[in-house]
């Protein structure tokens, strides 16, 4: 062990790999060499009611660590002694780059097996001793140690893929998977070119020592005993506006982290022959399945065996394309899946089997705002709101001209609203993709959310307002679809008239600590209601569910759509797509 006063050696960072396999409902980690809990913290920010607990053996680390995490316990985890409260009850336990420190690492992995919950993972990250620097530095006569990294001096032991796997196994583990993390492909492409000829006369493919030697490290999973399978894939329209990667793009990486379950984006071109048993759900993303052809691209899908869900998050009515009489986006499929109870009742005229999913946020990023409380910034970022605030813009007007400078516009997309503003401090910008869009919404200190009192927007979710507060932005919204969700005064401001926007308004830029206030109160009750972390154990259930009653499903799709009756049921179907 270093002198207390050196400073720590390693980087305070964390494995993204890891961090994204960490079931996302997890509600006890534990992290083995948690360093400086960088990894922990990361994940404690996408499920804030998670139980996180660290063990480092540096107590200096250990240190910083006590002060992100749950709990840390600083010493050797070879020779410690772990709470009982432990033992069945850990959901995630990670190995970050520790095994090969260790000892006896292949005696703790199975004395550490019995902390695993029954549906627990565990994850590991090792070096890889096939990787290609390895082989170049016994070569070149130039093998020395490192003070990190690959050829960290400390390391004790060293593992390959094949190698890692066969511990987990033998520790009583089922290995699931494992990733490769390549950095620097091009160099190590370069370096296998060079000894093609003496991997050609060793009789090894080249190809496949490329596979094994390229990654730097292995990321594996391994649960208690191996899980049920899902395959689960689904469509997306382009983004716009943030709800692809609300309603499609996090939730299906969240899936993915589950074990057993594979989630990935896909078309239908590319949609996988899997066994016919195989449990398969497509979920196609605001479909427009319209006559004939709507009809046979669902045919094809079926036909391959699999369970389809339609995903829709507007009120079908005033969408042209959705009145139509050959319009099959609701009755021909298995099921709907939508954000709100308003949206289900309607879509459920069409198809019963419906479950309701509500925005959620998939993390809770670090505040950025409130940084010069002489200056706040309104934040207005709808798209097709060009209906909802034209009776409110005298009044921002009128306030804009009584704070000048303590009070700036931040616009996105509505040209037209930049242009009504009589004030010269507002900046535009024309769409932007969803990060830089929440970017720019992290900066604001007020978010400006005008909805009208139509039907159309009473079947919309409140997707901005869990956006801003997640952000610590404060919310100044309509009573419409707002109030439901906003305690008036308390996290956020609610307005019915312009003189409600007035008085508000007013008050928000003349004590911007009690602004600050709402938008704290708000962020912790999307912490507390409204995280992707709680919404990922009712969709798989839901999604199994389906798979469980798929004749029964079928059944029903076929009363409704009688030109499906020649197709078996999921479960039953040709693995292959028809043409």
């Amino acid at each position: 062990m270093s002198a207390p006063d050196a400073p720590y050696p390693y980087a305070d960072g964390y494995n993204p790999d890891l961090l994204e396999r960490i079931p996302l409902y997890s509600r006890l980690v534990l992290d083995i060499g948690c360093g400086t809990g960088a990894l922990g913290h990361a994940f404690k920010r996408r499920n804030p009611r998670a139980r996180v607990f660290g063990i480092e053996g540096d107590p200096r680390a250990a240190a910083i660590a006590s002060r992100r995490l749950d709990g840390v316990i600083a010493g050797d985890i070879e020779t410690l002694s772990l709470p009982e409260s432990f033992s069945g009850a850990v959901d995630c336990l990670i190995y970050g780059d520790v095994l090969e420190h260790l000892r006896d690492p292949w005696a703790l992995l199975r004395r550490h097996a019995a902390l695993l919950s029954p549906t627990g993972v565990l994850l590991a990250s090792l070096p890889n001793v096939e990787h290609w620097r390895f082989a170049a530095r016994l070569l070149q006569g130039g093998w020395r140690y490192e003070e990190s990294g690959l050829f960290d001096r400390t390391h004790l032991r060293w593992f390959s893929q094949e190698s890692t796997g066969q511990a987990l196994a033998e520790a009583g583990y089922a290995p699931l998977d494992s990733i490769g993390r390549v950095f620097e492909p091009e160099q190590g492409q370069r370096f296998i070119a060079a000894i093609a000829p003496a991997l050609a006369a060793l009789g090894v493919d080249r190809d496949a020592y490329a596979r094994r030697a390229l990654p730097l490290q292995h990321v594996w999973r391994a649960t208690r005993s191996p899980p049920a399978r899902l395959h689960l894939f689904s469509t997306m329209l382009a983004p716009v506006g943030g709800v692809s990667h609300v309603r499609v793009v996090e939730p299906m990486q969240a899936l993915a982290a589950a074990p057993g379950v594979e989630a990935r984006l896909t078309n239908l071109r590319d949609l996988p022959a899997l066994p016919p048993d195989a449990p398969r759900i497509l979920i196609l993303h605001r479909p427009a399945l319209l006559g004939d052809q709507g009809l046979a691209t669902l045919r094809a899908v079926i036909a391959a065996g699999f369970l389809v869900v339609c995903e829709f998050d507007d009120h079908p009515d005033y969408i042209p394309i959705l009145r139509h009489p050959e319009m099959h986006n609701f009755r021909a499929v298995h099921a709907v899946q939508t954000t709100t109870p308003r949206l289900a009742t309607l879509l459920g005229r069409a198809n019963p089997e419906i479950a309701v999913f509500p925005n959620a946020v998939s993390q809770l990023p670090d505040a950025r705002n409130f940084t010069d409380p002489a200056r706040l910034t309104l934040f207005f970022g709808g798209i097709n709101r060009e209906a909802d605030w034209p009776p409110f813009m005298p009044v921002l007007n009128e306030i804009a001209q009584v704070a000048e400078g303590r009070l700036r516009f931040v616009v996105v997309h509505d040209r037209g609203f930049f242009d009504a503003l009589a004030s010269p401090h507002k900046i535009f910008h024309p769409m932007l993709d969803y990060p830089d869009y929440l970017a720019r919404l992290a900066e604001a200190e007020i978010s400006f959310m005008p909805l009208g009192d139509t039907p159309f927007n009473a079947c919309k979710s409140d997707l901005k307002f869990i956006e801003a507060a997640a952000r610590r932005v404060a919310a100044l919204a309509s009573e419409t679809i707002y109030g439901e969700v906003i305690e008036n005064g308390r996290s956020g401001m609610i307005f019915r008239t312009p003189l409600d926007l007035r008085t508000a308004l007013a008050r928000m830029i003349a004590a911007p600590d009690w602004t600050r206030g709402l938008a704290e109160a708000a962020r912790a009750t999307i912490g507390e209601r409204r995280m992707l972390a709680d919404q990922i154990p009712p969709r798989l259930l839901w999604y199994r569910d389906l798979w469980a009653r798929r004749e029964e499903l079928h059944a029903a799709l076929i009363a409704r759509i009688p030109a499906f009756a020649d197709i078996a049921a999921p479960g039953r179907a040709s693995p292959v797509l028809s043409a």
